[in-house]
């Protein structure tokens, strides 16, 4: 599958909803992610919904989000690889965050799962 289709977004949301370690990590938070992807044929969004450990995930805007979080595509393909630390793209000026960071830096543990949810994926980057 095509990474940032639909078709991934409702795998990646499968993925992380069947990880039982996520859903402890998410338990108890209500939190809005808009995602911001810089492609060369222009901006690809997709959201993250997070409710008492049920994860909801789409393309296009979220209403209201807590924090907003803009990479390009070489970026997001290289975390989701496990080949870039998203503190490293951070640091390095890759990964831009804009809203309230203590609600990212509260989520740090769970999304550490993602790259690990993403590894056993098909998807073509």
């Amino acid at each position: 599958m095509k990474f940032l289709s639909d078709e991934w977004a409702r795998a990646l949301k499968e993925a992380l909803n069947a990880d039982e370690e996520f859903r402890r990590g998410t338990a108890g938070q209500t939190v809005r992610l808009q995602q911001v992807i810089l492609t060369p044929e222009g901006e690809v969004r997709y959201w993250i919904r997070i409710e008492d450990g049920t994860i909801d995930l789409g393309l296009g805007e979220v209403a209201d989000p807590h924090a907003t979080i803009t990479q390009d595509h070489a970026t997001a393909a290289a975390m989701a690889r496990s080949e870039l630390s998203p503190v490293t793209a951070f640091m390095t000026g890759r990964l831009k965050l804009s809203g309230d960071l203590g609600v990212l830096m509260g989520l740090a543990g769970p999304f550490s799962k993602l790259p690990e949810v993403m590894a056993e994926l098909d998807v073509e980057y």
